[in-house]
């Protein structure tokens, strides 16, 4: 499964284009992503005020009803969750683990058992140590994924180590595992991961949908020679602050209006907008 965390562009007068917004929607949709991420990290949410959130989360969930596809929200306090009750759209919200307390993980469980009770959604528990500061190991893990109303997690551990390894060989059956660190994607679906949530997937969404499903299906030839190119692929759209280069790539291609984010983002310098151009002309090898 692939769900992409949607960007939000914005037109010449630093607007929302909302136009831009519900085509990019269907288009990702339409080239393999089972799903899409609202007000994800990677749409500048803090960036946007409170009339640009609902009216993205509402657009995207139009989007998501037409195509019968599942919608996350990124949604991180019981407010923020509160609002997901009466949009059937919805399928769960994204929350991430504590940042720059440290709480400990006594902690972070605590946090996730007062969410899961309050959400009218199942959470997707996003684990992201580099940026939270807040280290998991297995055994926290394992913890997090027994909270009931916990049904997955985006799993962006920054590094393969013991850990992580520990985690996906004896992860509880009924739940899912979703890649979220993009470089990453074919070591942790080697692993046991079940997909991924992949900003780097605004850009040849096909190929992340193929290669997903090259390691489901076992085509380890495809899984290896796909995963190749798109790792070098992630890491060129991640080589500045995201969405920056990705947002000027879809410029570029002309699928959106502009390749502007929103303070404190500047925008993707032209020597790494031109590195991550080069690698989206390289076809996959079969």
């Amino acid at each position: 499964m692939l769900y992409v965390p949607v960007i939000t562009p914005f037109d010449e007068q630093g607007e929302v284009a909302w136009r831009s917004l519900e085509a990019l929607a269907h288009d990702l949709l339409a080239g393999g992503a089972t799903g899409l991420v609202a007000l994800g990290t990677t749409a500048e949410p803090s960036s946007l005020t409170a009339a640009e959130r609902r009216d993205v989360l509402d657009l995207l969930a139009a989007v998501c009803r037409e195509h019968e596809s599942p919608l996350i929200v990124g949604a991180n306090d019981a407010d923020q969750l509160r609002i997901l009750a009466d949009r059937p759209a919805v399928t769960a919200a994204l929350s991430l683990v504590p940042p720059f307390l440290r709480p400990g993980p006594d902690g972070v469980r605590a946090h996730f058992e007062h969410l899961a009770a309050a959400s009218p959604v199942p959470l997707v528990v996003y684990h992201v140590p580099y940026r939270t500061a807040q280290p998991l190991n297995a055994e926290a893990l394992h913890r997090l994924a027994a909270i009931p109303n916990v049904t997955a997690i985006k799993l962006a551990p920054g590094a393969i180590d013991a850990d992580v390894v520990a985690f996906l060989a004896t992860a509880p059956p009924d739940f899912t595992i979703l890649a979220g660190d993009d470089v990453l994607l074919c070591p942790l679906l080697a692993l046991g991961a079940h997909g991924g949530i992949l900003a780097s997937a605004h850009i040849d969404t096909v190929s992340y949908a193929r290669v997903i499903a090259a390691w489901q299906q076992g085509d380890l030839a495809d899984a290896r020679a796909g995963g190749h190119r798109l790792a070098r692929l992630s890491a060129a759209l991640f080589a500045e602050p995201n969405p920056t280069v990705i947002k000027a790539v879809l410029h570029a291609d002309g699928r959106i209006p502009t390749a502007h984010v929103r303070r404190p983002l500047l925008a993707a310098s032209t020597p790494a907008v031109q590195a991550a151009m080069a690698l989206t002309q390289a076809p996959i090898k079969t």
